[in-house]
C-alpha cells in the first residue's frame, strides 16, 4: 500500500506537501485518526481531486456533518492505487468488511446496499445480486440445498457494495470477459429440463455458450472468485500461464480463449463506472480524445490522437500515426489502423469519450474495433457539412448534450493538427 501522510489540523491535511503526491490514477483511500486506526474508506476515481474534496468549504452542506466530523479526527490519509476503477471498487468493498471503518457505518446498519453471492458449492456456480436485508435469508436457503459433488463448499460473500449503479456494471464489465449463471434456481435443474430461458440467453451471449464444458466454466469462476477476492492481478499471472500451457498441450481453441480474456482484463475500459461527478464542488478531470486521418490522393497518410480534458486542450499529450497497413484512399482501414494502436498503449490514460471525424461507417468501424478489444468507451461521430462545419453529432445523446462543446473543440483540433502533420509530412516526401 503505498500512502499519503497527512499530520494535524484539517488545515494542515490540506496545505501539506505530501498531497502533491497523491495520483490523478483511480484507488482506495483511507482517514486515518489518532492510533493509525481506519475511521473511513472510499475509492475514487482519481485519488488525487477525491481527497482534495473532503477540504471544499462545501463539505458540510455536500456530504454531512458526520463526514466533516471524520475529517476533523483524522490524521493520515494512506491510499492504494489501482490499474482501473472496476479493481477500485471492489477493493473499497473488501476493505469496509474487513476494516469496518466506524465512519462508514452505513455501510452496517443499511439493508438495502448490495452484496454478491458466488455459489460454489452448485455443478455450475451462479452469481447473485442480494440486497443485505435479504442476504441472511437467502444464505441460509443456498445452505440447506447443499448436495452431490460440491457440497463441501460454501457459497461465498462478497459486500457490501455501496454504489448500486457502478456495482452492476462491473459485474457488466466482468461477465464480458468471464461469462457466467445468474440464473433463480440452480443451472444444473435448468439444463436437465432444457429450460427455455436458459436457452434462448444462451443463444444471444448473455449466459456461457452451450459449448463450453463445466470445467471451463469454473475456471471463469475461479478467476471471478479471485478479482473478488482483491487480486485481479494474480488472474493476469494465471491467465499468461494459462494462454502457455493450452498452447504447448495443442488445446488450440482453450489457448486462445485465454488470450482474449487476458487482453480484454489488461485493456478494462470502465468509462461506464466514471462518468462526471461532483463531490464537495470538485469536479473529476473528464478526459475526450479526437482521432482524425489526413492523406491526399491517398498518399502519405497519417493518423493523429488529441487530448482534451476541463475545456483544454493537452497538447503535450497528441499523438501521430503514420498509417501503414490500410489501403489507400481507405479513410475506414486507416482509422481501424490508428484505433488499434492507440489501444495497443494501455499505459497511455483512456479518455472518457472517443470522438471520430466522420459519419456512419466510420463510427460502425470504431464500434467493431473497440469490440474486438473488449474495451466500452463511448463513441461520438461528427460530420460535417459542404464547408467542413460540424452538422451532425451521433452518439449517445446525454454525452453530447453534456459535453458538446469539448467535443466539438477535441474534433477541431484532431483536425488541425492531422492537416499540420500532414503537410509537414508530405513537404518533407518532395524534399527528399
Amino acid at each position: 500500500m503505498k500512502c499519503a501522510v497527512y499530520v494535524g489540523s484539517t488545515i494542515m491535511l490540506l496545505n501539506h506537501p505530501s498531497i502533491q503526491k497523491l495520483p490523478d490514477a483511480p484507488g482506495v483511500y483511507f482517514f486515518l485518526g489518532p492510533k493509525q486506526e481506519v475511521l473511513y474508506v472510499g475509492k475514487a476515481t482519481s485519488l488525487k481531486d477525491r481527497v482534495r474534496s473532503y477540504f471544499a468549504s462545501t463539505l458540510s452542506s455536500a456530504r454531512g456533518e458526520q463526514v466533516v466530523a471524520m475529517v476533523e479526527r483524522a490524521v493520515r490519509v494512506d491510499f492504494h492505487k489501482t490499474d482501473s476503477v472496476l479493481e477500485a471498487l471492489i477493493l473499497e468493498a473488501k476493505y469496509i468488511k474487513e476494516l469496518k471503518p466506524p465512519f462508514n457505518v452505513r455501510d452496517k446498519d443499511d439493508k438495502s446496499f448490495n452484496f454478491l453471492i458466488i455459489t460454489m458449492h452448485e455443478a455450475f456456480p451462479r452469481l447473485l445480486t442480494v440486497r443485505g436485508k435479504e442476504l441472511p435469508m437467502r444464505y441460509n436457503e443456498l445452505m440447506a440445498r447443499k448436495n452431490g459433488t460440491f457440497k463441501k463448499a460454501e457459497p461465498l460473500v462478497y459486500g457490501p457494495f455501496p454504489h448500486a449503479m457502478q456495482f452492476k456494471q462491473a459485474l457488466k464489465i466482468l461477465r464480458k470477459i468471464f461469462p457466467y449463471y445468474d440464473t433463480t434456481k440452480p443451472v444444473d435443474e435448468l439444463l436437465a429440463k432444457g429450460d427455455s430461458k436458459l436457452r434462448f440467453n444462451q443463444s444471444i451471449g448473455v449466459y456461457p455458450d452451450a459449448s463450453l464444458t463445466p470445467d471451463m466454466y469454473r475456471r471463469n469462476i475461479r478467476h471471478l472468485k479471485t478479482i473478488f477476492d482483491g487480486k485481479l492481478r494474480s488472474v493476469v499471472d494465471t491467465l499468461k500461464k494459462d494462454m502457455r500451457r493450452f498452447a504447448q498441450l495443442k488445446q488450440f481453441e482453450n489457448a486462445h480463449i485465454a488470450k482474449m480474456q487476458l487482453f480484454a482484463l489488461q485493456h478494462i475500459e470502465d468509462v461506464s463506472l466514471i462518468q462526471k461527478e461532483r463531490v464537495g464542488g470538485v469536479a473529476n478531470t473528464f478526459r475526450i480524445e479526437g482521432y482524425d486521418i489526413a492523406h491526399l490522393g491517398g498518399k502519405n497518410t497519417v493518423g493523429v490522437m488529441v487530448a482534451v480534458e476541463g475545456g483544454q486542450a493537452q497538447k503535450k499529450e497528441y499523438r501521430t500515426f503514420t498509417i501503414r497497413t490500410a489501403s489507400e484512399g481507405s479513410d475506414t482501414g486507416a482509422l481501424k489502423e490508428l484505433l488499434e494502436r492507440r489501444l495497443a498503449h494501455p499505459e497511455w490514460q483512456y479518455p472518457r469519450i472517443i470522438v471520430i471525424d466522420g459519419g456512419i461507417a466510420q463510427l460502425n468501424t470504431a464500434k467493431k474495433v473497440l469490440a474486438e478489444a473488449g474495451v466500452t468507451i463511448p463513441l461520438i461521430a461528427v460530420t460535417k457539412d459542404a464547408r467542413h462545419n460540424p452538422h451532425i453529432l451521433r452518439g449517445p445523446i446525454k454525452l453530447r448534450t453534456l459535453h458538446q462543446s469539448d467535443i466539438l473543440l477535441a474534433n477541431a483540433e484532431a483536425h488541425r493538427f492531422s492537416l499540420a502533420v500532414h503537410t509537414k509530412k508530405r513537404a518533407k516526401h518532395l524534399l527528399g
